[in-house]
């Protein structure tokens, strides 16, 4: 096996200091040139974004790639499968997986966060940072990167409750992998971590407990005077807002068409403003809560309530949400006393998230704003197209995330590169 060294270059401002770093380099190139192997990598069958594990053995242990072939084998000895392969097929040019350093993005930020021993699940952390600097690292190996690693870290550490072969829920997904993040970054209740920091919002919760509808109305009246019938308040926090949808119309229309409704955004926000009741029943008891936000969150995230599950079947709902691109204002859903400290409540939209079709067999889209052209691009699969922006509101939303006005929204849709890492840690 033959070890490529490449030096990286640094301007100096010292003539002696250049002229002895260019020698370096010449010396060097010179080596390199010379290597009777360096003609046979093969730069076409090389991917480094699958999961790094020997092909045959499945270890992850001192793994291989061989830059001739592009398979990975476990290394390190005169019986090892990557020596056998190299004597096999004369492959001689190999990578180590494990040593090779990305420095585009500081790694320091999170790598040293102890987890219990067996803890499986910063492994999550480590394959979405790697995916992250992949994305952003402007030295890229090639056009595109595969997340097959953090696809296998998500199935593994959601207990194959997220598999790569069966699409699951969005929201479902979103939930569990913000609190897996915030989960193996050490953050908990009490203890915030930068997902907390950039989602977490809070709001007060007024609940009113209801007699049940059987009672005579005068046993009603008697129950409805006690403490346990009186209206509680407590405080909660949120990662995100469910917004509920207006039930769907069962009729069709003359024409025998169903008819597919249509509803403002701000008429579902209501449910935040502190004075619209809603019903919510449990196995025994029925409760009347509102709801009133106390603190908005750096980057707010919708999710509509389009699906409703029993135990028979999945209904969804596709009632139009008609929603504003830019300035959503939601200081009025705030309290007397927020609505003095917070200073920016309007938000713009940077992605939206859609779901067609119907609620077992439908596919995803995605809509994202690009900063740097204030362009709008769809995005299925591997199909990426521009977008006009007033097609955006005619889509069935499912998820949106949108960040303050003013505020330049982060280059990677939900962090800030500059300051912190993609999965962490300021």
């Amino acid at each position: 096996m033959i070890s490529l060294k490449r030096e990286r270059d640094v301007d100096l401002d010292d003539d002696d200091d250049d002229d002895n770093e260019a020698n370096g380099r010449a010396v060097e190139d010179r080596r390199s040139r010379h290597c009777p192997y360096l003609d046979t990598i093969n730069r076409s069958v090389l991917d480094f974004d699958f999961e790094k594990l020997c092909s045959i053995s499945l270890s992850h242990i001192n793994v291989y790639a061989c830059l001739i072939c592009g398979k990975y084998f476990q290394g390190r000895g005169l019986k090892s499968h990557a020596y056998t392969h190299s004597v096999q097929f004369t492959h001689h040019v190999f990578l180590n997986l494990h040593t090779l350093k990305n420095y585009f993005l500081e790694e320091e930020n999170y790598k040293g966060i102890r987890r219990p021993p067996g803890d499986i699940m910063f492994l999550l952390v480590q394959r979405f940072g790697e995916l992250m600097r992949k994305l952003w690292n402007p030295r890229n190996f090639k056009a595109h990167v595969s997340p097959h690693e953090m696809l296998q870290a998500v199935v593994l550490c959601s207990k194959k409750n997220f598999q790569i072969t069966k699409q699951g829920d969005a929201v479902d997904f979103m939930s569990w992998f913000l609190n897996a993040l915030h989960g193996a970054l050490g953050g908990n209740k009490k203890k915030s971590s930068i997902v907390t920091k950039a989602f977490q919002g809070s709001m007060r919760i007024f609940s009113k407990k209801l007699p049940p509808p059987d009672l005579p109305p005068e046993e009603k009246e008697a129950l409805l005077v006690t403490q346990e019938y009186q209206e509680q308040m407590s405080e909660s926090t949120f990662l995100f807002l469910t917004l509920d949808l207006p039930t769907a119309p069962l009729y069709k229309d003359e024409k025998e068409q169903l008819i597919i409704p249509q509803v403002p955004l701000f008429n579902i926000l209501s449910k935040f403003n502190g004075s619209t009741e809603k019903e919510y029943k449990t196995y025994k008891e029925n409760f009347l809560k509102r709801f009133q936000l106390t603190k908005l969150p750096p980057y707010l995230i919708f999710c509509i309530k389009r699906f409703t599950k029993n135990n028979f079947f999945i209904e969804k709902n596709p009632t139009i949400v008609n929603f504003p691109i830019t300035n959503v204002d939601l200081r009025e859903y705030l309290t007397e006393e927020a609505q003095i400290t917070e200073k920016n409540t309007t938000y713009n939209l940077v992605a939206n998230v859609v779901h067609d079709g119907k609620p077992t067999e439908g596919a995803y889209r995605i809509h994202v704003l690009h900063h740097g052209t204030g362009k709008w691009y769809e995005m299925q699969d591997l199909q990426v197209i521009d977008i006009l922006p007033q097609m955006i509101t005619l889509s069935e939303a499912y998820i949106q995330v949108r960040v303050p006005m003013g505020e330049e929204p982060v280059r990677a849709g939900v962090f800030n590169l500059r300051a912190m890492t993609p999965c962490g840690v300021a």
